[in-house]
């Protein structure tokens, strides 16, 4: 009922001719069918020959070496490897390439559904980014082809205390929580600055609480006094045997005081990361890592003393007024003065090359290529304490690899393979086949649509559907922000990350 005649067919409305144009439409449209997602291969047993092989260890580069993979780890390094006759494994042959871990970016805002700021309260430490991870988010295949293996997807920085993050491995075809890295350490976003203070969302928002940079360090100060508060009475409670009213945001926060859930805080001013630290540090906290940090070299004895990490950009510079002291050479710096670095990407475009954001260390800093490239693997690791299954090439580790055609710091170095578990994920000869068929499928589908009759009601019914698409879209939408989400037009909506 009320669905026009044209949807069906009935001989006695369609003539002959509609008949077999209708007929010839549906035989073109079956070449385009919708193709499952997921791992091209799965071995049970891979030997990787003959690759020049970036550890990210002390054994630095192992030039013409070979990688032996069982069951997803890594089972031997070395030279002319042999393998069980028993056991059925696929050789690659790396023929000079060169084979990297993985690389993991410590701050995505990618393959999130729906926003990732709540925003309506200065502390929203019970929300989960877990709850909203967009498993089929075009971004997985587009990272993987990059070679990024593992990502941190963070809350924004809307408010002092966001929410909890989630770390996963871009399996791509798998469910949401088959993307969870299950192994990676419990952590949350924590924030500083102008966004938490509402400094740019304009006269709407000036009575949520902190307001200015002091108003921050208290606000932590009580949401952790709170937290201990909240220990206490529930101890008491369970004395005396009588129920408790679970508060989620409070036991977040207890986790972190007793060492259970890190902390990745976003900052920018030296003033306002020593004070952060020493707040943390009353409460015997550590700070896991340090996010964006671009005034980050100023204070770095103090960063590296008190233990955290710094994932910051690699030359990001004035698109907001506190971080004007921004300079290239900050990553290079605070690693020469102990502190764990890495480089990350904060949007899904950039994530595509983290490579390349990695060899700006050695063009601003004049570090090898061999620590240039642990920006990129092993630290965002050791930040994220993911380091001992991935990050680096070393027997038992997670079989997270990437392989590239030359020198992964060479601009014109290109992904050609990308593994995680022992399971290839990204293929470039894959890659070009699919995405060639995807253009012939969308000039099909161009043309199908050029050829409908055109009415003022369909044409404004697809207007209104396509403006509704893209403020809906939000993970799309914040694709074409400059920087991810640092456009007027964000900052104009509250948004921030």
């Amino acid at each position: 009922e009320g669905v026009p005649d044209q949807f069906f067919y009935n001989p006695k409305v369609i003539d002959k001719n509609q008949t077999t144009v209708l007929s010839k439409e549906i035989d073109q449209s079956n070449k385009f069918t919708l193709k499952s997602e997921g791992f091209l291969k799965n071995p049970q047993s891979t030997l990787f020959r003959n690759f020049h092989l970036w550890t990210c260890e002390k054994e630095g580069i192992l030039r013409n070496h070979d990688i032996l993979v069982k069951n997803g780890r890594i089972k031997a390094i070395g030279k002319n490897l042999s393998v069980d006759p028993e056991v059925r494994t696929e050789v690659i042959n790396g023929k000079g390439k060169h084979l990297t871990p993985g690389i993991i970016d410590c701050h995505s805002h990618a393959m999130i559904l729906g926003g990732v700021n709540e925003s309506t309260l200065p502390s929203t430490a019970m929300v989960r980014i877990a709850d909203v991870i967009n498993s089929e988010s075009i971004n997985i295949e587009r990272q993987l082809a990059g070679g990024v293996t593992t990502c941190n997807l963070l809350h924004g920085s809307a408010n002092p205390i966001g929410g909890q993050n989630a770390v996963i491995k871009l399996r791509l075809g798998g469910s949401p929580e088959e993307l969870l890295f299950n192994e990676a350490p419990l952590g949350i976003k924590f924030a500083l600055g102008e966004n938490v203070k509402q400094s740019n969302w304009g006269d709407k928002y000036t009575t949520r609480f902190p307001q200015s940079r002091m108003g921050v360090k208290t606000f932590f100060e009580n949401r952790f006094n709170a937290a201990l508060a909240y220990q206490e009475k529930t101890a008491q409670h369970k004395r005396e045997n009588k129920p408790i009213l679970r508060n989620l945001e409070l036991e977040a926060i207890l986790e972190i005081i007793n060492g259970k859930r890190l902390i990745h805080c976003h900052s920018y001013r030296q003033d306002e990361i020593l004070v952060f630290l020493r707040t943390m540090e009353s409460f015997g906290v550590r700070v896991a890592s340090l996010q964006h940090v671009l005034e980050g070299y100023k204070v770095a004895d103090e960063i590296a003393k008190h233990g955290a990490g710094a994932s910051t950009f690699s030359d990001w510079w004035a698109y907001k007024f506190e971080v004007y002291d921004a300079i290239p050479y900050a990553g290079a710096m605070m690693h020469e003065r102990g502190c764990v670095v890495s480089f990350n990407s904060d949007s899904p475009d950039h994530a595509r090359r983290l490579n390349l954001e990695a060899a700006k260390a050695v063009k601003y800093g004049r570090l090898s290529e061999e620590e240039a490239l642990k920006f990129v693997t092993l630290n965002p690791a050791i930040q994220l304490g993911i380091d001992s299954k991935v990050g680096s090439i070393k027997v038992g580790k997670d079989a997270d690899f990437a392989i590239w055609t030359t020198n992964p710091l060479d601009y014109r170095s290109i992904c050609d393979q990308t593994w995680i578990d022992g399971k290839l994920y990204h293929d470039l000869k894959y890659a070009r086949k699919r995405d060639k068929e995807r253009q012939s499928e969308r000039q099909f589908l161009l043309k199908k649509a050029r050829n409908e009759q055109v009415t003022p009601e369909n044409r404004a019914a697809s207007e209104a559907s396509k403006r509704k698409f893209f403020r809906s879209s939000l993970e799309s939408a914040c694709d074409l922000y400059t920087h991810s989400c640092r456009s007027h037009d964000c900052l104009k909506q509250g948004g921030s990350l």
